[in-house]
């Protein structure tokens, strides 16, 4: 079996397309609700240590990505979706680079279905791992930037039809797509402010929970750690010298 027969018949037929289609409307709106999802389970279920929210997240997840793999009018999120943008103009893509894109995130939750549902083995990188899938989810949903359909493009080796935004198509730039100088500048100061803030607040701020320990190790280097460890020790004894 071919890689192009293996997704020949896929996606609604739509008259005035050649390829079976995807409504890239409720496919952004499905990647909102998983990510949103996601989000809500990493602060709640890893940064509390409910473990029953993750294993019930990523169950679904699991399940949700099965269903769009065989057939996208049964995978939860997306019927969720389409109810969601039901009275938008849809946006038809082609369905067999979409298809790819969530094969992939099928395979990606399979480590995480073990790791954190079958057997609870958390650690910072495998977090990561999680971490990792909404970031992609949020990309698709808010920017319409399908990883995975790129990918597609480059292993089957031709140049898919019909791709979100029309990013298959060469063409250039509006004049309201370019960056002044000045523009650069703001986007370039905000993406540097939103890093630096991120650290600081991960290396400066006090740990409340177990979660909040890995990301505060992992932004620190060892010479950091072992002065706040030894900070933090001498704080204890003076703490007992007052105490006494």
């Amino acid at each position: 079996m071919s890689f192009k027969s293996l997704f020949l018949e896929y996606g609604a037929k739509v008259p005035g397309y050649d390829v079976g289609v995807i409504n890239e409307r409720e496919a952004r709106a499905a990647a909102g609700i998983l990510a949103m999802l996601g989000t809500i389970v990493i602060f709640i279920g890893i940064g509390y240590n409910h473990i029953i929210v993750a294993k019930v997240y990523l169950t679904f997840m699991w399940f949700d990505f099965l269903a769009r793999v065989i057939s996208p009018n049964y995978s939860p999120s997306l019927l969720l979706g389409k109810f969601m943008v039901r009275n938008q103009v849809p946006e038809y893509v082609g369905a067999v680079q979409k298809r790819f894109a969530w094969i992939i995130g099928w395979m990606i939750s399979f480590p995480m279905v073990w790791w954190f549902v079958l057997h609870w083995d958390i650690t910072f990188y495998k977090v990561m791992l999680c971490v990792l899938c909404i970031a992609l989810m949020f990309m698709e949903s808010a920017f319409s930037i399908c990883l995975g359909c790129k990918l597609y493009k480059f292993i089957a080796r031709e140049d898919p039809q019909l791709c979100p935004g029309g990013v298959c198509e060469i063409r250039t730039k509006e004049p309201i797509q370019m960056f002044n100088p000045m523009q650069k500048f703001i986007a370039a100061m905000t993406v540097v402010g939103l890093v630096l803030g991120v650290y600081l607040f991960l290396a400066k701020t006090e740990s409340k929970t177990f979660f909040g320990d890995f990301l505060h190790d992992v932004v620190l280097t060892e010479k950091q750690l072992t002065t706040q460890k030894e900070a933090e020790l001498e704080a204890a004894f003076e703490k007992d010298d007052f105490d006494f």
